[in-house]
């Protein structure tokens, strides 16, 4: 195994993390038209309603009933990274902020003290099929943060730095930036959208960085070196075949590298190859989780429990738990006080 390659693990729909992450799910269905009320327009017969993971004709309901998505659920300790690569979520939350994001759009959630939220897929086109594609990604909060106050925002693809490179043979390779910082060769330094105010990422010193990085059939691109120590994993999740440091690599592979050396990426496919870029600085405390609440003690998490069910980290004002914003509905943002935004 090459000196640059520390691991190499197999990727399910649910891919395996290290601190600070603790958790990224990959979400790719070829939902079919829709019905006109945002659901699909195709039979439901068959499907485990609530809990439907099979991907009966390549997709998935979830756990929504006539959506696709997940319906209101409660996190505390920890983030949220959403990035939409292809369709839309409508997202719904206990702090009143709502928005639809999508084609590129990242959505960043902190949960902190404790939040609600639903996040449904609605299949916005009649006329032809809804397919998307998104990585969820958990984020942990150090202990200092773990009962900040939630916060809400939206990265829109249009202002999400995207680092055009061009191989000495002319093939391309494009490095979308939705955390971190990005040196260009001649030193000059594209830095991603501001993370939420109480986010581990939000410390240069933790040099987290989540890239997706597109590599055209034959491009070659150096991923460049970090601080040593950090975890660093590399996911190949659309292609046929690469190279990592001259070793060979394959579609639906996890490669957890170290952190403190530059590493020469290769295509050797002839399709377009796309990667994710997970690396941070460990947090290195003590991680206790049960379902949606990351603490770190027991205690802590059945005072979580406890908070949730007497309080309910603010309550559900929306009509429903699996809402969605409407038919005609385009890209928005609208945060907990009142605020409108739009990508322009």
């Amino acid at each position: 195994m090459s000196a640059s390659i520390k691991q190499r693990l197999k990727l399910e729909m649910f891919w395996p993390t290290f601190d600070p992450f603790l958790f990224c799910a990959f979400h790719n269905d070829d939902f079919p038209k829709g019905n006109g009320q945002l659901g699909p327009a195709a039979s439901l017969s068959g499907r485990q309603i609530g809990q439907d993971f099979a991907g009966i004709n390549g997709w998935r309901m979830y756990h929504g009933s006539k959506v696709p998505g997940f319906p209101a659920h409660p996190h505390r300790g920890f983030e949220t990274v959403t990035i939409v690569n292809e369709g839309f979520v409508d997202h719904a939350d206990s702090m009143g902020a709502a928005g639809r994001y999508g084609e590129g759009d990242t959505q960043w959630m902190t949960a902190g003290k404790g939040v609600q939220h639903s996040e449904m897929f609605p299949l916005v086109y009649k006329d032809k099929p809804n397919p998307i594609e998104l990585f969820q990604i958990w984020l942990n909060l150090p202990a200092k943060s773990k009962m900040v106050e939630p916060h809400f925002a939206m990265l829109w693809n249009e202002q999400t730095p995207v680092i055009d490179v061009t191989d000495e043979q002319g093939n391309k390779a494009q490095v979308k930036v939705v955390a971190g910082n990005y040196r260009l060769p001649s030193g000059e330094i594209k830095s991603a959208l501001t993370p939420p105010p109480d986010s581990w990422a939000g410390e240069a010193n933790n040099e987290v960085a989540i890239w997706i990085i597109d590599l055209d059939p034959h491009a070659h691109w150096v991923l460049p070196a970090a601080a040593a120590d950090l975890s660093r994993t590399l996911y190949f999740f659309e292609g046929q075949t690469g190279e990592l440091d001259g070793e060979s690599i394959t579609i639906k592979e996890a490669l957890v590298l170290i952190s403190d050396a530059s590493i020469v990426l290769k295509n050797t496919g002839t399709e377009k190859a796309r990667f994710l870029l997970l690396q941070g600085r460990p947090i290195d405390e003590p991680v206790q989780q049960h379902g949606p609440f990351v603490m770190n003690t027991r205690q802590e998490l059945q005072q979580a429990f406890f908070d949730f069910q007497n309080t309910q980290f603010g309550g559900w004002s929306w009509p429903d738990n699996d809402q969605t914003h409407g038919d005609g509905a385009g890209r928005f943002a609208r945060y907990a006080d009142g605020r409108v935004e739009t990508p322009e």
